[in-house]
């Protein structure tokens, strides 16, 4: 069920804990925190903290590091175990050293649940996770039985959200859609519109379906609206040729980056020359293997990250992740890092203390976190909504010479 009945359940005890905990922290005034004021650099070595007199937080993270979405996966681990040497060597969240404990769930949903049971041996007291959305929504069901809190850098299917314990640093599908809509008509990039989408994929469909109905508030014209399932995402002949034929001016694609390479391949080859535009699945099409990156050239896609940026927030986070891990951030690994921040600010505005169990921080964390305020590498002056939905600007980014370049 959505968030309902069960936030309501305890709702006397958590205001009280809340409005107890932050009495002598300076009344209810928003917290306001910059990601990555922490330090300058993290300590060399392992990433797991020492304990201090204090004891630890444990901090546990689900992902894919292995499989055909691991390069989302591998990006959220090192953006979060980048926060966590930070938060660390700056003395922790309120002083208290985090231990940061990553586990691999391949993208599937049976894996990620072990993972998450792994973590729940080990104490975990919080969760970054999952990367992806299908594994997120299994591991959420566990997750909310337990009353433990979840925040996911990347898992944008609305049920990624469902109970009163999880959050999200990403936007929604939902949200994807329409603000692709809404950028694409607010800039004026084109009016007649083509889409090709994965309708067996919850991420493409959910994305389409709002991208279509925010597109007559837009005026724009959807000229052909082309589907393939994954049993079928290798050919695209007959959807490109329907978007050629129907004039479009630009091409929308809500899909991830590996059937995206193969559509701009197969496009260059049919001679149709136009815009394309993507969203944060297309965030990786410039590593996939023997893709010829020059027919991304101008590809635009929404995202909140541009590692391009010349903000000093983003600057010396690219400088710090290409020195420890050898390549340059994408945006899931700065969700990952707003992740990590934003539990940071959120477990301070609470008053969380390492000795409270799981269920306990997480009745804290539902209310602290919508009192906090994070200027983050995706978005400044970040909120949470009780339904933890994020609030915040969206942003695009074209492709140029091989880099992406901030729109």
């Amino acid at each position: 069920m959505k968030k309902s009945m069960k936030k309501l359940a305890g709702l006397g005890l958590t205001l009280a804990m809340a409005a107890a905990l932050t009495a002598c922290g300076g009344g209810d005034k928003t917290t306001e925190t910059t990601a990555g004021k922490a330090a300058e650099t993290a300590a060399a070595g392992e990433t797991t903290a020492g304990s201090t007199a204090e004891g630890t937080y444990k901090l546990g993270a689900i992902g894919p590091i292995t499989g055909s979405t691991a390069i989302y996966g591998q990006a959220v681990k090192n953006g979060a175990e980048l926060a966590v040497n930070e938060i660390n060597a700056a003395g922790g969240i309120g002083g208290v050293q985090i231990e940061y404990n990553y586990q691999d769930d391949e993208g599937d949903t049976e894996k990620a649940v072990n993972a998450y049971n792994t973590l729940k041996d080990w104490d975990m007291q919080m969760l970054v996770g999952t990367v992806t959305s299908a594994p997120c929504i299994a591991v959420g069901a566990e997750s909310s039985n337990d009353n433990m809190f979840q925040l996911t850098p990347s898992g944008s299917a609305v049920d990624c959200a469902k109970f009163d314990n999880q959050f999200r640093v990403c936007f929604s599908d939902p949200n994807q859609g329409a603000a692709s809509a809404q950028y694409i008509g607010e800039h004026k990039l084109a009016t007649k519109i083509a889409i090709i989408y994965d309708s067996s994929d919850v991420y493409s469909s959910g994305i389409h379906d709002k991208f279509l109905s925010e597109a007559a508030n837009q005026g724009l014209e959807i000229v052909a609206d082309e589907a393939f399932t994954a049993d079928n995402n290798t050919n695209f002949s007959v959807q490109i040729q329907k978007a050629q034929d129907s004039g479009a001016e630009l091409v929308f694609l809500p899909i991830y980056y590996s059937q995206a390479s193969l559509i701009l391949a197969q496009a260059k080859q049919m001679g149709f020359e136009t815009q394309f535009f993507g969203c944060d699945g297309l965030d990786g099409l410039l590593t996939v293997e023997n893709f010829d990156t020059t027919l991304a050239e101008d590809v635009m896609l929404l995202t909140p990250f541009a590692a391009d940026a010349q903000d000093d927030l983003t600057v010396k986070f690219v400088t710090a992740y290409q020195e420890k891990y050898g390549e340059i951030p994408n945006q899931f690994a700065a969700d990952a890092y707003d992740a990590v921040y934003a539990i940071k600010a959120a477990a301070e505005k609470g008053g969380v203390t390492p000795d409270m169990d799981a269920s306990t921080i997480c009745d804290i964390l539902k209310v602290s976190m919508t009192e906090i305020s994070i200027n983050g590498l995706t978005g400044e002056n970040m909120k949470w909504s009780a339904d933890g939905e994020p609030d915040k600007a969206p942003k695009a980014v074209k492709i140029v010479d091989g880099v992406y370049t901030a729109m």
